[in-house]
């Protein structure tokens, strides 16, 4: 099967350029499932329910969240209508869940959403957390097992690398919006620090640069804003797993720009 990951969406940008091409995308590089951050897709800050119709309607089957899950406080009742999760270490009197129990072809899929401790809001040790979530799937028979760890600190991704490579398919980082070039294959599991935004990519993280280098320059802080005019960049993992081990077989990653030119790389295998 093969899978693709979509990092942070970030406002109608992002979620344009999504609805436009997505769909091409997925025939043209046979992909079967396909997964995205929503964290910063309504305007910079959560998802609101239109917004959340259209990034399903466009082609994405499983939606993770992050530290602005919960920003438009309408996502409480989407978590019962769509295949949207938020964190699985953020305390569990909060709504909704942060794992999903799927098939595609007819083989269990499971996509787990983890946040990271630095920066981040309260959340539950995401080390101690994922562990006996992830024994816990591989007693019920899954072995295509996909995690979307949201996190700031570098380390703290390639920590959860080492710590569950053997056990997962697929580690795929987000948050910081800044695509890394480390996409690898290490011991069957695809992993890359973070994927990075779809959005603008002219700005500062996907958002216009006025209000970062106010703060930046006198201390003095503000709204971040959302061009209504940039350059546009699309930014997804996609990976292939063998449909009996759940073991990743290749990997790329796709940047596709408004201006219709498209860079791939290939994961280098470890």
């Amino acid at each position: 099967m093969t899978i693709g990951f979509i990092g942070d969406i970030v406002g109608k940008p992002g979620r344009s350029i999504i609805s436009e091409n997505l769909f091409r995308l997925k025939k043209e590089h046979h992909i079967d499932f396909v997964i995205a951050n929503y964290e910063n897709a309504s305007h910079g800050f959560g998802l609101t329910q239109k917004n959340c119709d259209e990034l399903f309607d466009s082609g994405i089957d499983v939606m993770t969240g992050g530290n602005h899950s919960f920003d438009k406080k309408e996502i409480v009742t989407l978590f019962d209508t769509h295949n949207l999760l938020r964190p699985i270490n953020y305390p569990s009197a909060m709504p909704g869940s942060g794992i999903y129990k799927g098939s595609v072809h007819g083989k269990k899929i499971a996509v787990v959403n983890l946040m990271g401790y630095y920066t981040m809001p309260m959340v539950d040790n995401p080390f101690t957390t994922i562990v006996p979530i992830i024994d816990t799937l591989v007693e019920e028979g899954f072995v295509h097992i996909i995690v979307d760890i949201h996190a700031e600190a570098t380390s703290e991704k390639q920590a959860l690398l080492h710590l569950l490579q053997e056990k997962v398919s697929a580690i795929l980082g987000t948050h910081t919006h800044v695509g890394t070039d480390d996409l690898q294959i290490s011991n069957g599991c695809c992993y890359v620090t973070d994927v990075g935004l779809s959005g603008c990519c002219d700005g500062i993280i996907g958002v216009d640069p006025k209000t970062p280098l106010d703060r930046f320059l006198v201390g003095i802080g503000g709204h971040f804003d959302i061009p209504t005019k940039c350059k546009r960049l699309l930014q997804m993992v996609v990976f292939e797993l063998d449909e009996t081990t759940g073991r990743c077989l290749e990997a790329k990653k796709i940047k596709y720009y408004d201006s219709g030119d498209v860079v791939i790389s290939q994961a280098w295998i470890n």
